[in-house]
């Protein structure tokens, strides 16, 4: 089944409109990826910074535009993108708002490693730009696309029980369902962490790693494989086909005490997979899709999969 043959039984026109747009979008970034290095190095720096103050690249930069591009004329009636302060108006007759993280994982473009782009669906209610800011449990739809040895989409919808997956045909140019009613399997021996700043974790981390990491002999009696990719959709792609568990705290390190992952364009559209795909999703003491938040680019610490691994970790919390 296509994309869009899957998209007209199970989507409104609002919503099949936008999410065609993001897939041709992404046909287009997918053909750039592939040709990085060959005409230039889009994974360098372009001297500019997003809204956060990050460095950008020249990839980071154009992924947005094609975005943009695709998304007029659609059922989109604004952008909130990372590489943005403020909404970017679209459609002048669109009634959602669309959220984007253009290129996730651009410090990886120049090493061949998975990136993507994540996207959410939000309401308008007559006013994008006074309903920017809205709960994660307030999405119509989440999903991303990952850029890497095959151009994947894996999306939910609220009101609709399935989680699926496509893979981007590369001779046919279009995108077919290839998996559907994902499910995360409530337990695993295997976990995505970056342990390399695990001296400045809080102490409900250090607690859950240590038990972790103690192995049979230790209170969980089982050994534990780590999977880290750096990229958080090809992590997250890995969890949604085979299971685990993916943890990005807070930290003591100075900008990292509330959390590096923004809640509007990463945590929220994951987190709506995860509990779609019966996981969940946490930033320690509350639900992801329950935080309102306070500004477009605030950050989390964000902990998705297997629920008894997030039980654990939110016991850690208490």
């Amino acid at each position: 089944m296509s994309l869009n043959d899957y998209l007209n039984n199970n989507a409104p026109a609002n919503l099949a409109s936008v999410i065609q747009g993001l897939a041709e979008a992404a046909k287009v970034i997918d053909h750039l990826v592939r040709r990085n290095g060959l005409a230039g190095d889009l994974g360098s720096d372009i001297g500019g910074t997003n809204s956060d103050g990050d460095s950008q690249k020249a990839l980071d930069v154009r992924s947005e535009e094609i975005i943009i591009e695709k998304l007029q004329n659609t059922g989109a009636a604004a952008l909130l993108s990372e590489e943005q302060d403020d909404p970017v108006p679209l459609s002048p007759s669109g009634d959602v708002i669309v959220a984007v993280d253009p290129l996730d994982g651009s410090s990886n473009i120049s090493v061949n490693v998975t990136i993507g782009t994540i996207f959410s669906i939000l309401p308008s209610h007559g006013d994008a730009a006074a309903n920017s800011l809205q709960k994660g449990r307030d999405q119509l739809g989440a999903g991303f696309f990952t850029y890497g040895p095959q151009t994947t989409l894996i999306m939910a919808f609220a009101d609709h029980d399935d989680v699926a997956c496509f893979t981007l045909d590369p001779d046919q140019g279009e995108f077919v369902l290839t998996r559907s009613g994902i499910t995360i399997p409530e337990t695993t021996k295997e976990f995505a962490i970056n342990s390399a700043y695990a001296n400045h974790w809080f102490e409900p981390m250090q607690r859950w790693m240590a038990d972790t990491l103690a192995g049979k002999d230790g209170p969980l009696g089982q050994d534990y494989r780590m999977r880290w990719v750096g990229s958080l959709v090809s992590d997250a792609w890995r969890i949604f086909q085979r299971g685990g568990v993916f943890l990005y705290p807070a930290d003591q390190r100075k900008g990292n005490e509330t959390g590096r992952l923004r809640l509007v364009y990463e945590a929220n559209p994951i987190a709506l997979l995860a509990e779609k795909s019966g996981g969940k999703a946490t930033e320690g003491t509350k639900a992801i899709l329950d935080i309102m938040p306070s500004h477009l680019h605030q950050r989390v610490p964000l902990f998705f999969g297997a629920r008894s691994e997030i039980d654990r970790l939110e016991n850690e919390h208490r």
